[in-house]
């Protein structure tokens, strides 16, 4: 069955909708793309209007600012400690935006979203 963006079947109140079209080709959606911990991987998807994602399956390493020197340094990610988006992603090394991630300098939050930016940009604890 495929993903679908379109309204809600639902009013606010708990009634329904009346169906007026079926599902439309721009309505459609895709699955998560769920970036881990791993040798880098991306692929690139096609969005609409013809703009493209670099969606990143697995990353080794991420840009890290420290917030007192102002300097990007590039660190290798050791783990996930913590995922406001999901719990269980912490025990499959899952990286979102808002996860806390160890590396070698320090704890750092995860301040882009890997699976459409192509990046994993942090800043230190």
């Amino acid at each position: 069955m495929a993903i679908t963006q379109s309204r809600s079947k639902r009013k606010p109140s708990g009634g329904r909708y009346k169906k007026t079209t079926g599902k439309k080709l721009h309505e459609l959606g895709n699955n998560p793309t769920l970036t881990k911990i791993g040798e880098k991987k991306s692929k690139l998807v096609r969005g609409k209007g013809g703009s493209i994602k670099v969606r990143l399956m697995n990353v080794k390493t991420a840009n890290v600012l420290n917030s007192k020197t102002k300097k990007f340094q590039t660190v290798e990610i050791e783990d996930v400690l913590e995922n406001p988006a999901n719990r269980h992603f912490i025990r499959r090394d899952i990286i979102t935006k808002g996860t806390v991630i160890k590396t070698k300098i320090g704890n750092a939050t995860v301040t882009s979203r890997p699976a459409q930016d192509g990046v994993v940009n942090a800043i230190l604890l």
